[in-house]
C-alpha cells in the first residue's frame, strides 16, 4: 500500500472512533479490551497519536525519553477528552501528509522509509483500535481485503517476527490464507523464534477467511467461529493465550 493509502485509512478511521465515542459515552465497555471503558481507549489512542506525530515534526533521531513519552502522552480530563482527541487525530494526520519523504527519525521495524513506517503503523494502530470502540455497538465495520492484508503482514512479519511472546517447543505452525485477495502466510513458531513466510504452506493448523475476518481473529478480536480452520486447534488456542501485544 502507498503512504497515502494509510493516511487515508488513518483519518477515517479515527473520525469514526470519536464519533462512536461521542455516540455511546466514556462509560460504555469496550468488550474486545477487557476492563477499558471507551475512555481508556481513546486516551491512550490519542496519546499514541501524539507521540507519533512527534517523531516526524521533531525528526528526532533516537527515541524519546520515558520523561517524554509520558508528556506527550498525558491525558486530559474527561471534560475535554474528545475533543482533545480529534486535535490529536487531526495533528498526527497532518504531520504524515506534510512531512518531507526523506524525513529521517526514529522507528521500531523495518520499512522502506521513516515516514512509509509511521504512516503503516499509525493506520494499523486506529484501525483496530476503532474496531474496539465498535465493540460497544452492534455491528463492527470491516476492512478492505487490501488494507486487512498489509495489516496481517505487518502483525506476523513486523511484530511477531521479532517478538519473545510467542514460543512454543515443540515448534508448531499456522497458515493463513485470504480468499478474497491473493495473499497467505505461513508462521512457524519454535522455542527460541518466530519465522514468517509470505505463502500458506503445509501447516499444523491452516486458516481460510476474509483478510479482513483474519485481520481481526489474529489480533484477537474476533473468535475463530466464522473461519476455516483445518488441523490441530490447540495451535489456535497458543495464539489467543501468547499472540498479544
Amino acid at each position: 500500500m502507498e503512504i497515502a493509502e494509510h493516511v487515508a485509512a488513518l483519518r477515517r478511521d479515527g473520525t469514526r472512533l470519536a464519533d462512536v465515542a461521542a455516540r455511546v459515552g466514556l462509560d460504555a465497555a469496550t468488550p474486545t479490551c477487557p476492563g477499558w471503558r471507551i475512555a481508556d481507549l481513546v486516551g491512550h489512542l490519542g496519546g499514541a497519536h501524539r507521540w507519533a506525530a512527534a517523531y516526524l515534526t521533531t525528526a528526532s533521531p533516537t527515541r524519546f525519553s520515558d520523561e517524554r513519552v509520558a508528556e506527550l502522552r498525558a491525558v486530559p480530563d474527561r471534560a475535554g477528552l474528545l475533543e482533545w482527541f480529534r486535535a490529536g487525530h487531526a495533528e498526527l494526520v497532518a504531520a504524515l501528509a506534510g512531512a518531507p519523504p526523506d524525513v529521517a527519525c526514529w522507528t521500531f521495524m523495518p520499512a522502506p522509509s521513516p515516514l512509509a513506517f509511521w504512516a503503516r503503523r499509525m493506520a494499523h494502530e486506529t484501525a483496530i483500535h476503532r474496531v474496539d470502540a465498535e465493540s460497544a455497538v452492534p455491528t463492527i465495520t470491516g476492512f478492505p481485503p487490501e488494507f486487512a492484508a498489509d495489516g496481517v503482514t505487518e502483525l506476523l512479519a513486523g511484530f511477531f517476527a521479532r517478538s519473545a511472546r510467542l514460543r512454543a517447543d515443540p515448534p508448531v505452525s499456522l497458515s493463513v490464507r485470504a480468499t478474497d485477495v491473493d495473499a497467505g502466510w505461513t508462521l512457524r513458531i519454535g522455542a527460541e523464534r518466530c519465522e514468517v513466510v509470505a505463502a500458506d504452506a503445509a501447516a499444523d493448523v491452516s486458516v481460510a477467511g476474509s483478510a479482513s475476518d483474519l485481520y481481526l481473529f489474529l489480533w484477537n478480536r474476533i473468535p475463530a467461529d466464522g473461519l476455516a480452520v483445518d488441523g490441530d486447534a490447540s495451535v489456535l488456542e497458543l495464539w489467543r493465550g501468547r499472540a498479544t501485544i
